[in-house]
């Protein structure tokens, strides 16, 4: 018997689920699209946590129980608290904070997880323009960058009947939509994930095309394919990368929808 089970694995930018054509949010929707994925662990982006603009859901656990995904399984990382773009609210996550509104990304595993990691990395300087969805008034809207973080599971692998553990490590994140910012944030990324057992696996939106990525970090994509914007997509910024796979490994990738998500989510069958 072989030890280490097939893989799904999924990276899935949400967009606090809104609709794209509609502007409207609808987190049922969200979470059953995901859950239609099927994928044994998932990493969500732009997830809302209790913020009045999606009425005051948490997202993540939603989309976790869609998915089948116990309590124990999945993990919001809080990126900043309030809201993006509101500066009353708006400010910097030094850590999640449960009954705090905030807004960053989350990690899903229907496989056992050993252990759990975070990171926060710094925003750039200035402001950036942001195109926000139909129905927000102002279509064009500077707003400073923010902080952002990544999540980490050490999953366990293990096929079933299989004898100890197998340790995989998946890491989610959403990096900053100013290029120089999110090439530096990449770079603190690989330095931080050094430590973690191979082999890792990264999903995430790093809004970044291959070429530049693969320039940064010179890990196996496991996924070509355009996914922004998602009606009729021209470049790919959701990636999905492996460090320490074995030679014998095998990756099956694809981009399809996810419910009215403007970027599409990338998906990997991966035999370790």
């Amino acid at each position: 018997m072989d030890a280490q089970r097939d893989l799904r694995l999924a990276s899935v930018n949400a967009a606090s689920g809104r609709d794209l054509a509609t502007g409207r949010v609808d987190t049922a929707r969200l979470a059953a699209a995901v859950a239609a994925l099927s994928a044994d662990v998932v990493a969500l982006q732009e997830v809302d946590h209790l913020l009045p603009r999606s009425g005051g859901e948490d997202q993540s656990a939603t989309v976790a129980r869609a998915c089948g995904v116990r309590r124990d399984g999945w993990r919001f990382a809080a990126a900043v608290h309030g809201t993006p773009g509101d500066a009353s609210t708006f400010r910097p996550a030094p850590a999640t904070v449960p009954g705090e509104p905030s807004y960053g990304v989350a990690l899903l595993s229907r496989l056992p997880v050993l252990e759990w990691r975070e990171l926060r990395l710094d925003a750039g300087a200035g402001r950036l323009p942001l195109l926000l969805p139909p129905g927000a008034g102002r279509r064009l809207r500077w707003i400073p960058d923010e902080q952002r973080a990544v999540v980490a599971a050490v999953v366990d692998a293990r096929a079933p009947g299989a004898r100890g553990s197998r340790p995989v490590s998946v890491l989610g994140t959403h990096l900053s939509f100013s290029p120089l910012r999110a090439v530096g944030q990449l770079r603190e990324l690989k330095r931080w994930a050094a430590d973690l057992p191979r082999p890792l696996v990264l999903l995430g939106d790093l809004n970044l095309p291959p070429g530049v990525v693969g320039r940064v970090l010179p890990w196996r994509p496991l996924v070509a394919g355009a996914t922004f914007p998602s009606p009729a997509p021209r470049v790919q910024l959701d990636h999905a990368l492996a460090d320490g796979l074995g030679a014998a490994a095998t990756a099956r990738g694809r981009v399809e929808r996810v419910g009215g998500s403007d970027h599409r989510a990338v998906v990997v069958d991966l035999r370790p």
